[in-house]
């Protein structure tokens, strides 16, 4: 009927399409009036409306040329519209209920060659939105059960328009809806005084054991805002007991004489408070712990152990306990004394509950071996000590050995000493407790060397004036030993010293004459003696006599043998 009277009224009319204008919730919304070409100083007549039903229109405002724009709305937009410069209409406070279809028309002379009136209508339709509130996840479930499906909590995103799309999220990664394990239920709620919308999302989920320590956040998308995300979640999962171990504390084998902690762990959530300690065959009940202390365990503690559930005692745990023991015992005393040739008879015995290591030190130097047992000499005395280890036991004994006996000269002997001027005596004994050492001429003390393993050195230092029979005595408590050492005067010694070279010379050539001709003279006489024994022996033959021939020819031959060699020796 409009477009019938306009047409009636206006010989040319142009009706644009219909636009559609999106504006912010609370805000000022400007719907244009697009006159293209025309200038504004041109138009005649602008009109708004919007249609308050589907066939019932109302005038916002006119506006004549040369004149101020009339507001004729009377309802909820009184007070809220105006026109700009541009003809546009200004809509302030934007509302979800100014959602309508809007309507712009002008009127403006033709041109010349048409002198006609035109009308330009266009058509708008009004869109409010409001980006919705940051969602917040409400109602949560204080723990959730492996293989049930749980209400886990509501996300709501308020105050939007459109509504915003809730997604579930776990550790970030979206959650879908399956039907089974997880279902999700959408609710979108009109908010009565502005008409923007609440979105409430419920996730109903069957958790695992793998979301122990799982952040669930919930996220809301809208075409005006972005990363609106909630602040994570944990829950927690509770689940009954699979498994069942029986821990031994400290961890290792147990050492005899320590404290041994028995220690039942389950892995259902909550975790069981109380268990059954089966202590190879008493049951103990044990109530709001976990552990069950053996105080000061023994070998006797060793054997199988056992832990329950008190609820399930099918549920349960075995471990077998070997208690570490480790005992030395040593036949010796502290201090052991025995005569030189003695046998020690040491004794060793070892009980343990594995093979141990043995190591045997004397005088802090390891030893190859453990000390001999038999023919004890003055240099197997000292400290010996003995180790024993089996893991983290070591026991230790030891024993000071003392080798005694009466004393016994091993070494005496002369020497000069370095500058010629006099000669070092050095007697050597060996004996214990430490021999005395005494001399049977006065001589200087050089050096008496620390008596060490049943051995003294003692040096003295002497100028004979003549040729001497020098006697060195050791004695103790259990004996007295002595030995005489020749020791010719230092002046003779010179004398020999300064003797002439040539008359040494003459006397080498002698001695080398004379054995040389004892030698020449043995070989004649034994190749004669040869030659008369094979004479004999072929006349023997001959005649029928003995090989050896008579016993007076053999005497007499070796008498001259022994004749020659005694003149060999001079």
């Amino acid at each position: 009927m409009l477009h019938l009277l306009l047409s009636l009224l206006f010989p040319a009319l142009l009706c644009q399409g219909l636009e559609t204008i999106i504006g912010m919730y609370g805000e000022t919304v400007e719907i244009p009036c697009n006159i293209g070409d025309i200038k504004v100083e041109d138009i005649t007549i602008t009109k708004w409306k919007y249609d308050k039903e589907p066939t019932v229109p109302e005038y916002l405002l006119r506006k004549r040329k040369n004149e101020e724009a009339v507001i004729t709305a009377t309802d909820k937009f009184k007070g809220r519209v105006s026109l700009a410069a541009n003809l546009s209409l200004l809509l302030a406070d934007a509302k979800l209920t100014d959602q309508h279809t809007f309507t712009c028309m002008v009127v403006y002379p033709g041109d010349l060659n048409e002198p006609s009136v035109k009308l330009v209508v266009q058509i708008f339709l009004l869109f409010i939105t409001e980006s919705p509130e940051a969602p917040f996840i409400t109602n949560k479930a204080e723990a959730l059960e492996i293989g049930k499906r749980t209400k886990l909590g509501t996300c709501i995103a308020n105050n939007a328009s459109p509504a915003a799309n809730i997604i579930w999220l776990k550790n970030n990664k979206p959650l879908l809806s399956d039907g089974n394990r997880i279902l999700i239920n959408d609710t979108v709620v009109k908010q009565p005084g502005t008409g923007l919308l609440n979105v409430l999302s419920t996730l109903h989920y069957s958790a695992e054991k793998e979301d122990t320590g799982a952040q669930f956040s919930c996220k809301a998308e809208h075409p005006r805002a972005s990363n609106l995300v909630s602040p994570p979640e944990t829950f927690t999962i509770t689940y009954s007991t699979e498994n069942i171990v029986l821990q031994v504390l400290p961890t290792g084998s147990p050492v005899e004489g320590n404290d041994v902690t028995l220690k039942c762990v389950a892995d259902g959530n909550p975790p069981p408070a109380s268990f059954n300690f089966d202590l190879k065959g008493d049951v103990v009940k044990v109530e709001n712990a976990n552990t069950y202390t053996i105080i000061n365990a023994s070998r006797n503690n060793s054997g199988e152990y056992k832990c329950s559930l008190i609820d399930d005692p099918s549920m349960e745990a075995t471990k077998n306990i070997t208690v570490s023991f480790l005992d030395v015992k040593l036949n010796l005393n502290n201090t052991v004394i025995r005569r030189a040739g003695e046998s020690l008879n040491l004794s060793l015995d070892i009980d343990s509950s594995a093979k141990p290591t043995v190591s045997w030190t004397k005088g802090g130097v390891k030893m190859n071996k453990e000390p001999k047992n038999t023919k004890l000499a003055y240099s197997d005395a000292g400290l010996y000590e003995l180790v024993v280890t089996m893991g983290t036991l070591r026991r230790a004994a030891s024993f000071h050995l003392i080798v005694e006996g009466a004393p016994v000269i091993r070494n005496l002997l002369k020497l000069h000493d370095k500058d010629g001027q006099r000669k070092v005596l050095i007697c050597e004994a060996e004996g214990s407790p430490k021999p005395a050492v005494s001399w049977n001429i006065n001589g200087t003390l050089l050096d008496e060397k620390s008596f060490d393993n049943g051995t003294i050195t003692h040096k003295i230092a002497v100028v004979p004036s003549a040729n001497l029979s020098v006697t060195c005595t050791v004695s103790n408590s259990f004996g007295i030993d002595t030995r005489v050492i020749n020791v010719s005067s230092l002046f003779e010694d010179v004398r020999v010293d300064k003797r002439d070279p040539s008359e040494d010379d003459d006397q080498t050539k002698l001695v080398v004459g004379v054995v040389v001709g004892l030698l020449v003279a043995a070989v004649v006489i034994g190749v004669a003696y040869w030659m008369y024994m094979k004479k004999s022996k072929q006349g023997s033959w001959k005649t029928g006599e003995k090989e050896n021939g008579s016993s007076e020819e053999e005497k007499k031959l070796e008498e001259k043998v022994e004749e020659n060699s005694q003149k060999a020796d001079v």
